[in-house]
């Protein structure tokens, strides 16, 4: 007797819950992005109404501005020195604590998984303390090394299964070749590690875009500011001036947010390999 065949057609319950939380996740974002193309006589009438008419000037008025274009630069430095740091220190600590055995290896990498139940708002105080003691404060590198520093435990988490799941046949025939270590890590272990350099370098990326409060703490000067810092100054400047602060606010959160969907693959990718690994 045959059996039936299994319905591919999943429960509607469950895909009605799951667009009532995606319409809960974007309703926000799609607001602050339609509210920019807005009065505020409109905004003050009919806060829920589509703009009538479409008004651009709010979106012109933020790209003409010479402090969103250096907000956005020093976003973009912080954030990519940030990634390079989390991503060229944690391959080489997780290969190291993925491929070689030394008394108190587990307890260094439990020791960077504790990291992660630590977040910066715990250490702010004394964090800053050291940064001004280093002569840091007010500076970007002030805000890049700790960032590098609270990015690397979640680095390493996901890229140490990755280098434990390379096989030893390869390491070992690349010893049969007279292939150094250093030449096995740049030759093997880098390109077959590439998901998870890349999911870990994206996550880096998103998290010193989105950073707010280690900034908060080091940024006094508003050229130094970053874009989350920006909106918040913005919004304290123009308080009156709801639309083009929406505005402001959707420009700062846009490249983000694409960057994270260009790339929403990879990091799923990344972190099914981590989990198999």
């Amino acid at each position: 007797m045959a059996r039936p065949t299994p319905s591919r057609q999943g429960n509607p319950i469950v895909y009605v819950g799951a667009l009532m939380l995606i319409g809960l996740m974007l309703g926000p974002v799609i607001y602050i992005i339609i509210g920019g193309f807005r009065t505020n006589s409109q905004i003050t009438t009919d806060p829920a109404a589509l703009p009538d008419p479409w008004v651009f000037g709010n979106y012109t008025d933020v790209l003409t501005s010479d402090v969103f274009w250096r907000q956005v630069g020093n976003s973009t430095i912080a954030a990519l020195a940030t990634t390079i740091g989390v991503v060229v220190l944690g391959v080489m600590a997780s290969y190291v604590l993925a491929r070689y055995k030394f008394r108190g290896r587990g307890a260094m990498y439990a020791l960077f998984a504790a990291g992660l139940m630590f977040p910066a708002t715990v250490a702010i105080t004394p964090l800053y303390i050291l940064v001004k003691n280093l002569g840091l404060v007010n500076t970007l590198p002030g805000v890049i090394l700790p960032q590098i520093a609270f990015g690397l435990p979640t680095t390493i988490i996901i890229l140490v299964p990755f280098l434990q799941a390379i096989p030893k046949e390869i390491e070992e025939a690349a010893a049969i070749d007279r292939c150094s270590r250093l030449g096995f890590f740049w030759r093997m272990v880098l390109p077959l590690s590439v998901p998870g350099l890349i999911t870990t370098g994206i996550l880096a990326f998103i998290g010193s875009w989105n950073s707010y409060l280690l900034p908060l703490f080091i940024l006094n000067d508003q050229d130094g500011f970053t874009l989350p810092l920006g909106v918040q100054a913005f919004a304290s400047q123009y308080s009156v001036d709801t639309a083009k602060v929406l505005a402001f606010t959707s420009l700062s959160m846009i490249p983000a947010l694409v960057f994270f969907s260009l790339f929403e693959r990879r990091i799923v990718g990344g972190l099914t390999g981590a989990v198999k690994g």
